[in-house]
């Protein structure tokens, strides 16, 4: 199993549309072979901020959905980002 988490930074005047535009990456990945979660959300605190979740089954699975990632227009508004990869050896209840 696969966690891909962080955050992307963009103009606090920004942020609000560049998640409602995430809509359909969002719709297009949970219906998507080996999508477990997958979520872009606004944070309660910081304007700029943008949380980034994904959760899938095999890295192969990711990288079918993933393809070459952000178009440059998309590129281009995200400032800053961390973002990382997990890979997951054992999952239990809380």
């Amino acid at each position: 199993m696969l966690i891909v988490a962080g955050y992307l930074i963009t103009e606090p005047t920004d942020r609000d549309a560049f998640v409602a535009e995430g809509a359909k990456a969002v719709s297009m990945a949970r219906s998507a072979q080996g999508c477990l979660d997958f979520s872009i959300t606004a944070d309660t605190v910081d304007p700029a901020r943008i949380n980034i979740f994904e959760r899938w089954e095999s890295e192969d699975e990711l990288l079918a959905f993933r393809g070459s990632g952000p178009d440059s227009d998309t590129a281009a508004r995200i400032l800053g980002a961390d973002v990382k990869r997990y890979v997951i050896a054992a999952v239990e209840e809380p």
